[in-house]
């Protein structure tokens, strides 16, 4: 009877340890920018602004040694995303998610105000460029 509760007892152990090692799937987090600020170090420097679906605008300046725009703002987190066939697919800024399978607005990128024909992953920086995340 000993033997039975024993094992019993391992059995119930093992079953809540498992249990705990299971994560529910975490909402991406990114840095809240705050207009104004810089963000990040580096001998690259460009002005990186954002549009939220409300309207609300920020702006800040991002300094990196990385070689594209995509790369410094994940290395800084100040986007996050997943890969896809066409290159990083950015689907959360400023803390602000959107995903266009799910609610129909994305993130359009522009590059001094046009909307960019490459991907943000693909995009090298050029000092003093404007690049915008705007959600539409």
């Amino acid at each position: 009877m000993k033997k039975f509760i024993s094992m019993l007892l391992c059995l119930i152990l093992v079953c809540g340890m498992a249990a705990c090692g299971e994560k529910a799937p975490e909402e991406p987090t990114t840095v809240s920018l705050v207009s104004g600020q810089s963000y990040g170090s580096g001998s690259k420097t460009f002005r990186f602004s954002t549009t939220a679906p409300d309207g609300t605008e920020t702006e800040v300046t991002v300094q990196t040694d990385k070689d594209t725009v995509g790369a410094a703002l994940l290395e800084l987190g100040l986007v996050d995303g997943e890969d896809s066939e066409f290159g990083l697919y950015i689907k959360t800024v400023n803390g602000i998610t959107l995903d266009y399978d799910k609610d129909g607005k994305y993130w359009a990128f522009y590059i001094n105000g046009e909307y960019a024909m490459t991907g943000v992953d693909a995009t090298p920086i050029e000092d003093g460029a404007i690049y915008a995340l705007v959600a539409e």
